[in-house]
């Protein structure tokens, strides 16, 4: 399996560049075989990666920008969605690639297996399901409860800004209240 990064070598925006530098530079540290398939210079590598984008991924314009990174056909992100598989330590999983032994990622896939291991033993055992442990919620749920709180704590945050700024404002009407008195 090649994982295709999919770039644009000759964009203007900075932002792009930094992106895609960062994408690659951490496909190089971590030593994961990748090919850079640039949409500046090639377009036929610029239509497969606008045609195989999905739809609820693609921007407003429906123009996808680079860094995209593909597991051959497999679409696995763009960069926010790399940033956050590599912020979670589930790069290899983002990628659709085994993780190496000896990685944080390795180390709960190995956990997990053994989780349901264990698991299979006790059905194998003749035990009912009531008696089985309760299983813990999927990545998909933990990730989804993740993003509900960090929200929440977003919201909070700016229900606290806009209380600040009422504040000031209801001071800086009394500054000048008590300035027109004077």
């Amino acid at each position: 399996m090649v994982i295709k990064v999919f770039v644009a070598t000759s964009s203007g925006s900075t932002a792009i560049k930094k992106k895609q530098q960062e994408v690659v530079g951490f496909l190089e540290a971590n030593k994961i075989d990748f090919q850079q398939m640039d949409i500046a210079g090639d377009e036929d590598n610029r239509k497969w990666m606008r045609e195989n984008v999905p739809g609820e991924k693609k921007p407003q314009n429906g123009i996808p920008l680079p860094p995209q990174i593909f597991n051959e056909e497999r679409y696995c992100g763009d960069f926010e969605s790399f940033f956050s598989a590599k912020e979670e330590n589930v790069i290899y999983s983002f990628l659709g690639l085994a993780p190496p032994p000896g990685t944080k990622e390795s180390e709960k896939s190995d956990a997990t297996d053994e989780t349901e291991a264990h698991a299979e033993g006790k059905a194998d055992e003749g035990a009912h399901e009531e008696d089985q442990p309760a299983q813990s919620p999927t990545e998909d749920q933990q990730d989804e409860e993740e993003v509900k709180q960090e929200e929440g704590e977003e919201k909070q945050e700016v229900g606290e800004e806009n209380q600040e700024e009422k504040q000031e404002e209801g001071d800086e009407k009394q500054e000048a209240e008590e300035q027109e008195e004077s």
